[in-house]
């Protein structure tokens, strides 16, 4: 297989219930960018590292950020910007298309940008901070 298609990825947004969460996937949207997961370095290098070779152990890991790109309705995607007043990350799943498997992320909304061009779409992109680390569940 050379490639997977995308169509169909959702991002669905916790309702916060206990003690089971529903989901519901975020609607209209068009593009979803993240989580990038990276780790720090830090370096370990000392006078007797061998060969003169630079020395490293990993460090704290981030899981970046996630962005998303949506047709913009703001009676659909309003209740969206009310979660930038919350400070605690809310529960969010990325489900991929065709039971490829997702992740469970706790999100914090930190960017909202619209776009209203007089010869396109209402548009937005919306940012969200992972905070903590992401539970992978694979596939079948």
């Amino acid at each position: 297989m050379s490639g997977i298609d995308a169509f169909g990825i959702a991002l669905q947004r916790g309702d916060g219930v206990t003690p089971t969460e529903g989901f519901v996937a975020i609607a209209k949207v068009t593009n979803v960018s993240g989580p990038e997961i990276e780790r720090e370095t830090y370096d370990v290098t000392a006078h007797d590292s061998e060969d003169g070779w630079r020395e490293f152990i990993g460090g704290l890991k981030d899981a970046g950020e996630v962005s998303l790109e949506v047709n913009y309705d703001p009676s659909v995607h309003d209740d969206l910007i009310a979660d930038f007043e919350d400070t605690a990350p809310r529960s969010y799943k990325l489900v991929f298309p065709g039971g490829l498997g997702s992740w469970a992320l706790k999100l914090i909304l930190t960017g909202f940008s619209q776009e209203a061009p007089v010869d396109d779409k209402l548009s937005a992109e919306l940012t969200f901070k992972v905070s903590g680390k992401p539970v992978i569940t694979p596939g079948a």
